[in-house]
């Protein structure tokens, strides 16, 4: 398979999902009665699942069928356009703002879903089969989406949030198609992990946030290096796995990446907001530690999970590497649950398992 090189403008593509991703995080810090409601914390997903589909979308159809033609780059300037309407219109109120998000989200879909449609009258063989499936599974999420429009009420998410599952299932359900049109590896393991570096980002927000908040007194400076340190293994266990421990050659439907990278992103958006929310302390100590503690279990798990599918064989963990890091990170909570640490001392933990996490599997 050839070498395949992320463009400029995909890479100027990811830059503009960069407000989008801050605002789906700060739906985290809306914090009422010392907690996190669940209406907010199912915003959070609601919010981030058409972000980071949308954003899919398109890097999936330019690793498979990508030409960086000028027919390719004027879709994807239009999709900036449209990526700028969705971003706008993202707020925990949904019926403010519905028609813009449904509007920019719809348009973004279709023009992928077009490109597929495209592509299938100028591939052949099984990158022809492939493009007609996606065009049509794509095409079938957005029709039910667009059903929303005739409702007025909360009947109408039921629509939209049902072509998205539609949009992200069906590829499921097709995997023996997509895998005789395997992915480039390399390249989209290079896409997630800039989106990766994106959402990383949030953190460092976050420790600026304590910082600039505070006005550099020792409790906020001495947070903000173990926060700092905290991104800092966070980065070295995914990007030196990322970069030297996986077999980039592997020819798959990606979906492993594809999916798990769903979870990667979830939990970095939950530590970036969990970093604030521990220096504020403004939550109930049981959610605060559930709440963290639990973000890193996410993580952990969505990135065992693709190191086991993409990681060279003889450096996947060994079952004595994932119960001893499972082993640590469960002391850890089982003791902060029954003797009460500060917030500093939590991430302080939350980092201590990063580096071992780091050491264990880079």
């Amino acid at each position: 398979m050839h070498e395949k090189k992320v463009s400029w403008l995909e890479l100027f593509y990811d830059l503009l999902f960069v407000a989008a991703v801050s605002k789906a995080t700060h739906v985290l810090l809306h914090v009422e009665h010392n907690s996190i409601s669940v209406e907010h914390l199912v915003k959070f997903i609601l919010i981030f699942v058409p972000i980071w589909w949308a954003w899919v979308g398109q890097s999936v159809y330019i690793n498979r069928f990508g030409r960086d033609s000028n027919a390719q780059r004027l879709f994807m300037i239009v999709q900036l356009f449209f990526v700028l309407i969705m971003t706008a219109s993202l707020d925990v109120d949904f019926d403010a703002n519905y028609l813009p998000f449904f509007v920019g989200y719809i348009s973004l879909r279709s023009l992928t879903a077009v490109q597929y449609v495209l592509s299938s009258r100028t591939e052949a063989a099984h990158k022809q089969k492939t493009a007609r499936f996606l065009g049509a599974s794509f095409g079938l999420g957005i029709v039910i989406s667009c059903v929303s429009l005739f409702f007025d009420s909360s009947v109408r998410y039921l629509f939209l949030y049902a072509g998205i599952a539609v949009d992200i299932i069906v590829p499921l359900l097709g995997r023996k198609i997509l895998v005789k049109t395997p992915i480039h590896t390399a390249h989209l393991l290079e896409r997630f992990a800039l989106f990766t570096l994106i959402l990383l980002g949030e953190s460092v927000v976050s420790m600026l946030s304590v910082l600039q908040s505070y006005k550099f007194t020792g409790s906020s400076v001495l947070f903000a290096a173990l926060a700092f340190l905290l991104v800092i293994a966070i980065w070295w266990q995914y990007f030196e796995n990322v970069e030297k421990h996986v077999d980039k050659s592997k020819q798959t439907a990606g979906q492993s990446l594809i999916y798990g990278h769903l979870f990667i992103y979830f939990s970095l958006s939950m530590i970036a907001a969990s970093i604030q929310l521990l220096f504020i302390d403004q939550l109930e100590y049981v959610f605060m530690l559930c709440f963290a503690f639990g973000s890193v279990l996410i993580y952990y798990i969505s990135v065992m999970f693709i190191l086991y599918q993409y990681k060279f064989n003889h450096l996947r963990p060994s079952f004595t590497v994932v119960t001893l890091l499972t082993g640590i990170l469960c002391a850890l909570f089982t003791l902060d649950l029954f003797i009460a640490a500060s917030p500093h001392l939590i991430l302080g933990e939350l980092m201590l398992f990063f580096i071992i996490f780091a050491k264990a599997t880079a």
